[in-house]
């Protein structure tokens, strides 16, 4: 099978319009190119931009301002009286404000983004996950279908051979024109089955580069992984499934991050009860001027009016209409309905390991069975088929059997592939990568 696989690449690399992908080549393009995860990588970036923001509120601010008032009437001078004069006065102010107490709203604020932006990840690889089963699934239905076309094809050929030794022995009289119109017509039905066959191959192939955000499925193809030696392997239980499942699964993690951001929101709602203490300081000046009278020069003045300051400023809650104690309320009402799902995604998590198990369970057993009757019907199709051209058995007895053997055949390839999946699947949920072509 590797020598297959290098002969198919190196044949692919002389022709530009052949590219032959394996799964982990169209999972990896899939998690760079698809749309629905650029989404959720950008909003990781946004969570982290607000961890930013969030350390950032424990810095000191500094704003610069300046005014321009006029003043009609009774205004105050360069003197610091008032006279009774038009006035106007040019302000400027350098100031700065440190938080240096604030019921811990910066500190929690800071560890609630980094709980965000780590539920985001989470998110993030939820979706990577969404998209490594989708793009699986969607290669398994490339590889049944190409599958399919080959059993259709091979049938074409054989119907095309038994065409013409109908033909020919009409020819000498051995066989009739019925016998001949009634080949021409199973090899006509088969020509059907093929076309049919050679568009469902096309639409997967479609709907797979789609979900590789590819925009031209011609000249794409796949590897196929040598299922035909596919057997059947003790499963381990849907509990140890799950217990694996609880520490790997993004799905989980966001929502205990989630319920983690819950609780510490209900402890950040509660620090509005505590005061809060705030540093400022800060250095201004003014410039005025007093309709007729002579005012200093405006270097003069802001020198001469020049001051500095600095404050402590305490805020202590005591009524505020009852909005931190429903602040508190909402938050442990949030917290309640993050339990509960936290609680409803486990649920989900174990309904989907539990119908992974019973469908590898059962794909395995379907397996089993579809092969023993796969090989039944060749086996039948092959003596019918002896008997057909010896004269013992009619064209419709050679239909049927043929008809049962292509189905058979069908089943048999639809049930190896299903069980590759389903295997690939579990072995998934225990956080093994999605890779069933590393063997090959």
């Amino acid at each position: 099978m590797k020598k297959i696989l290098l002969a198919a690449l190196l044949i692919s690399s002389g022709a530009s319009a052949q590219t032959v992908w394996d799964i982990k080549t169209c999972i990896d393009y899939a998690l760079e190119h698809n749309l629905t995860v650029k989404q959720r990588q950008n909003t990781v970036q946004l969570r982290e931009i607000d961890v930013n923001t969030a350390e950032g509120r424990r810095l000191p601010n500094l704003n610069a301002s300046a005014s321009q008032n006029f003043s009609f009437g009774r205004g105050l001078a360069e003197d610091n009286t008032y006279v009774n004069a038009n006035t106007t006065s040019t302000s400027f102010v350098l100031g700065t404000e440190i938080p240096i107490f604030n019921g811990f709203d910066i500190t929690r604020g800071i560890k609630l983004s980094k709980l965000e932006l780590a539920a985001a990840t989470e998110d993030l690889e939820k979706a990577r996950n969404d998209i490594r089963v989708s793009v699986a699934q969607a290669y398994i239905q490339v590889l049944y279908n190409k599958e399919i076309l080959t059993v259709a094809r091979n049938q074409v050929q054989r119907d095309s051979l038994q065409l013409v030794r109908i033909t020919e022995m009409a020819k000498n009289s051995k066989a009739s024109n019925s016998e001949v119109a009634a080949q021409q017509s199973i090899l006509a039905q088969g020509r059907v089955s093929e076309v049919q066959a050679e568009n469902s191959l096309r639409l997967s192939t479609l709907d797979l580069t789609q979900l590789l955000e590819l925009t031209d499925p011609e000249g794409f193809d796949i590897v196929a992984p040598d299922a035909s030696k596919l057997e059947p392997r003790l499963l381990p239980s849907p509990n140890d499934i799950y217990a694996a499942a609880l520490d790997i699964r993004p799905e989980i993690r966001s929502q205990e991050l989630r319920l983690d951001y819950a609780q510490l929101n209900i402890l950040r709602a509660k620090g509005g009860y505590l005061p809060s203490l705030n540093l400022s300081g800060g250095l201004g000046s003014n410039y005025y001027t007093s309709s007729g009278i002579e005012s200093k020069s405006f270097g003069g003045q802001i020198n001469n009016n020049f001051s500095q300051y600095i404050g402590l400023s305490l805020n202590i809650p005591i009524f505020n209409r009852f909005s931190i104690r429903n602040q508190v309320r909402t938050a442990q009402v949030s917290f309640n309905n993050q339990e509960l799902q936290l609680e409803n995604v486990k649920k989900s998590l174990y309904k989907e390991i539990q119908q992974v198990y019973y469908n590898a369970l059962a794909s395995q057993a379907k397996m089993l069975s579809s092969k023993e009757a796969a090989s039944s019907a060749e086996v039948a199709f092959l003596l019918t088929t002896g008997r057909y051209e010896n004269g013992k058995a009619d064209i419709t007895e050679y239909n049927d059997a043929k008809n049962r053997y292509l189905e058979a055949e069908s089943n048999y390839i639809r049930a190896r592939y299903e069980c590759l999946f389903q295997n690939s699947l579990v072995d998934f949920y225990q956080g093994k990568e999605l890779n069933f072509c590393k063997d090959l």
